[in-house]
């Protein structure tokens, strides 16, 4: 249970959610993901538990995933499951209400934004902030943002890849594609029914990716089996695939990524540009952590590109250290104070 006046960071990621409490770190690290009884509209599990049933449940057990692509696509399964996470993190009394803040990815509407809002305050916050997924990641990463020169995040998360170029507490070019974690697996799973006439679900492809994924030749090729049905016999079947195949595999996302970054790049101030040279860029989240994605990015884009100490969590801690800058930062969060539930 938390004390009062507790302020809370939510990473709100497509693939998972971290919760980050004030003077205590990440807390909460699970899965977004809710299983629902489709005939009573009842919420059956939520997060891990619910992971677990993915793609495994009987009929009128579904298992959702209410982000798809970085923005809410349930606005009544996300508002529910922040409040099991805000629960789980502050316990049920009513009488503290904490000061949330959360993270959005950059170029998100208004009424996206108003979703995620009206969601968390639904839930319970006293008062909610928005923060953009690139600064956070950047606060995250250790970068000092408020001094006036340029530091260059690329946030690569479950749904989308955040691009950004900070200055002075502020996003001076940014972009946001829908190409992340989630669109690697699927390209994996593209690429072993094209090419095996293998269909592998997406806790497989997520397994190869991480096992012996690349975005940049290994020193040596290894190998991983993936098991799924076979189309044309319709049987379980097995295939052993090289890091060299899932390379391969992966070309096309990696490559979108890559041209984001560039036209990033392109439209990025000569001063800010020099700044970053020096610098280089710093790669966060979970799909920053694909092998040979910096060597990759490094090698198109002439720029020192290095991976983030804990990429999986610099978004949430920068979402948590913000809040300890609330003041500093003001400028750069969105607000709302309509008081709610």
């Amino acid at each position: 249970m938390l004390g009062m006046g507790t302020d809370i960071g939510i990473d709100l990621g497509t693939a998972s959610v971290l919760v980050y409490v004030k003077n205590k770190g990440i807390v909460l690290n699970e899965p977004s993901v809710v299983a629902i009884d489709k005939n009573t509209e009842k919420i059956l599990a939520v997060g891990e538990e619910a992971r677990q049933m993915l793609g495994r449940t009987p009929g009128n057990i579904v298992a959702i995933r209410p982000l798809r692509d970085g923005v809410i696509s349930n606005y009544d399964i996300t508002e529910k499951m922040l409040r099991y996470f805000i629960h789980k993190v502050c316990g049920t009394r009513k009488i503290f209400k904490p000061r949330i803040i959360v993270c959005i990815p950059t170029g998100v509407t208004q009424v996206e934004k108003r979703a995620v809002i009206d969601a968390t305050n639904q839930a319970g916050a006293r008062k909610t902030y928005l923060i953009e997924e690139p600064v956070a990641a950047a606060i995250g990463a250790g970068l000092d943002i408020t001094k006036p020169s340029g530091s260059m995040v690329v946030d690569i998360g479950g749904g989308t890849s955040d691009i950004a170029v900070i200055s002075m507490g502020g996003i001076v070019v940014s972009a946001s594609i829908r190409v992340a974690g989630d669109k690697l697996d699927e390209a994996i799973v593209r690429y072993m029914r094209k090419k095996y006439n293998l269909l592998i679900g997406e806790r497989s492809a997520e397994a190869l990716k991480i096992g012996i994924g690349c975005a940049f030749p290994r020193e040596e090729n290894i190998t991983m089996e993936a098991r799924g049905r076979n189309l044309v016999t319709g049987l379980p079947k097995t295939h052993m695939v090289t890091s060299e195949e899932m390379m391969e595999a992966l070309e096309e996302p990696t490559t979108a990524i890559m041209e984001s970054v560039h036209s990033v790049i392109e439209k990025t101030p000569p001063e800010v540009i020099s700044d970053i040279s020096d610098k280089g860029i710093v790669l966060t989240g979970g799909g920053a952590m694909l092998y040979g994605l910096d060597k990759f990015l490094e090698e198109r884009m002439s720029i020192p590109v290095r991976l983030a100490d804990d990429p999986i969590s610099c978004v949430a801690i920068g979402t948590g250290k913000a809040l300890e800058s609330l003041d500093i930062l003001e400028g750069s969060l969105i607000t709302t104070n309509r008081s709610s539930g």
